[in-house]
């Protein structure tokens, strides 16, 4: 049975086909999922709004905490890293990813920054032996088979590699970087684009990525 973790990073509540103003992002990834429930309807479901309900950010505590051995902690160190736990056992659970990330000034919302944060974990998804020769670090999720969904939206154009602005997109490329460093380098793409134009153009971007949501479903599934 195949597990799939839903992640939703839009400060936006609702999709943007069901009420006005709506999050792009949510409808596409909406979307993937109702398509891949319905081919495959045994899929477990892990759902994670970090949009509406972001993880808690980075701090002194966290770090001691993360980089502490797990026989050594103390209590207020389980607690601190309570959350993380939460996502990288999630994290660790999934067969497929699809995660929902609209641009926000050129980048990833802060809150998918935390989720980021959360689960790059020493230990737990990545691992750092400073005597090990050649690379101290190495990711734990290498052999794992994950594959990952990143489903975006902007409101300008012309953000994909080689595009009027692609240089200034640093949503996928950050996204991805960060989930190959932990071993996940099976990736899919795909983005609305026009959003403040709002006119034929939103349109037509919006029948494209759908089109290309549906083309993924059929292609992983």
């Amino acid at each position: 049975m195949t597990t799939l973790l839903h992640i939703d990073a839009s400060a936006r509540f609702g999709r943007s086909d069901e009420i006005s103003h709506g999050s792009h992002t949510r409808r596409l990834t909406a979307h993937f999922v109702q398509q891949w429930t319905a081919m495959r309807p045994e899929t477990k479901v892990i759902y994670r709004d970090v949009g509406q309900e972001p993880p808690p950010y980075i701090t002194g505590q966290w770090i001691h905490a993360a980089f502490t051995p797990e026989n050594k902690r103390e209590a207020w160190m389980r607690d601190v890293l309570r959350v993380s736990d939460t996502l990288v056992d999630e994290i660790l659970q999934a067969d497929l990813i699809v995660a929902g990330v609209p641009m926000y000034n050129f980048g990833p919302p802060a809150q998918f920054k935390a989720y980021i944060d959360n689960i790059v974990r020493v230990g737990r998804t990545f691992g750092f032996d400073r005597s090990r020769e050649g690379e101290p670090y190495w990711p734990l999720l290498s052999d794992s088979g994950k594959r990952l969904v990143i489903l975006s939206s902007r409101g300008d154009y012309g953000y994909q590699p080689g595009g009027r602005i692609g240089t200034q997109n640093h949503v996928e490329a950050s996204v991805r970087t960060a989930f190959a460093y932990i071993g996940v380098t099976d990736v899919y793409e795909a983005a609305i684009e026009y959003d403040e134009f709002a006119d034929h153009r939103l349109v037509d971007s919006i029948q494209q990525a759908e089109a290309a949501v549906k083309s993924l479903v059929s292609q992983l599934v």
